[in-house]
């Protein structure tokens, strides 16, 4: 079993920064590790991936504002949050993800982002 914690939340004034830590425990290949936002009574959506070779995805919304970034050697993936907004408050959540015979995905506990002032 993956184990996956997340740690960097917290409350910040609106246009502040933030950076949320995630590392998984894994004694096999990660292909992927990523993080999504949750936000109150809405869908957990993607906010950004980095696959393997470096390969990185966002959603619209962050371009600009947030980087994901990944330490390969420590199983770490890093979520630098500027510019923030109170939209971008709620839960973020780590998923990893491992593709052997079939693929695998693993979650964070979630950690909580208020922006406010």
């Amino acid at each position: 079993q993956l184990q996956v914690v997340e740690s960097g939340g917290g409350l910040v004034q609106p246009g502040g920064s933030l950076r949320l830590s995630c590392t998984a425990s894994a004694i096999f290949s990660i292909n992927a590790m990523g993080w999504y936002h949750q936000a109150p009574g809405k869908e957990r959506e993607l906010v950004a991936r980095i696959f393997n070779e470096g390969r990185t995805t966002y959603t619209d919304s962050v371009k600009g504002r947030f980087t994901i970034s990944r330490d390969n050697a420590k199983n770490t993936v890093y979520l630098q949050m500027n510019s923030l907004k109170p939209e971008d408050t709620g839960a973020y959540y780590c998923n990893v993800v491992v593709i052997t015979h079939r693929t695998y995905e693993y979650w964070g506990q979630g950690t909580q982002v208020t922006v406010s002032s």
